[in-house]
């Protein structure tokens, strides 16, 4: 399994947040790297990519990610797995809470990706988000509020990244063989 962190960052807090669910998944992720200097074609190299995304304004995609996004929809997505996290203000922006993992991942799922990392709602006070699954109790990914709750993200990321770890096992990556990961075996 090859895996990247793809991040934009404007304030540093989403690559701040890239770099410590690098250190978190160590062993899995090969690349770390800011999503404005990653050319579209190279996702084919990996098999998963954990995506860092912040929304701005109401509701857009942060800079670095609305710049590459025409690159990064014509790339094939199919096959690889996907997983958001990012920043957000619940509380500043409530009707517009971590729109930007519904924006990309309604064009990467067009392109055939598939998604972990899901994130309960709990714990965010928000009216509405396109990042709502629908449920109406997951998100898309991780929601980070530095914003409001600075003093959570280090616990969250640490959480999240042992999710996604499961979730990566549970799909049929073998992501702890001799501190490397390995391809998917055959499921059953």
């Amino acid at each position: 399994m090859k895996a990247a962190i793809l991040w934009g960052s404007v304030t540093g807090s989403t690559e701040e947040a890239a770099r410590t669910l690098h250190r978190e998944l160590s062993d899995l992720v090969e690349v770390c790297e800011d999503v404005s200097h990653f050319p579209g074609e190279r996702v084919r190299e990996f098999d998963v990519v954990f995506i860092g995304v912040s929304t701005w304004n109401c509701g857009d995609l942060q800079y670095d990610w609305a710049d590459r996004l025409d690159d990064l929809s014509d790339a094939d997505w199919s096959g690889r797995t996907v997983a958001f996290f990012g920043g957000g203000d619940a509380l500043g922006y409530p009707d517009t809470f971590v729109d930007s993992f519904g924006i990309l991942w309604d064009v990467l799922e067009e392109r055939g990706a598939r998604l972990i990392g899901k994130w309960p709602r709990d714990g965010y006070d928000f009216v509405a988000s396109k990042a709502l699954c629908s449920d109406g109790r997951h998100l898309l990914g991780l929601p980070i509020d530095d914003d409001n709750q600075p003093e959570l993200t280090d616990a969250r990321l640490q959480s999240w990244a042992q999710q996604v770890r499961g979730e990566l096992r549970e799909l049929g990556f073998s992501v702890e063989t001799n501190g490397h990961a390995t391809e998917p075996s055959p499921l059953p």
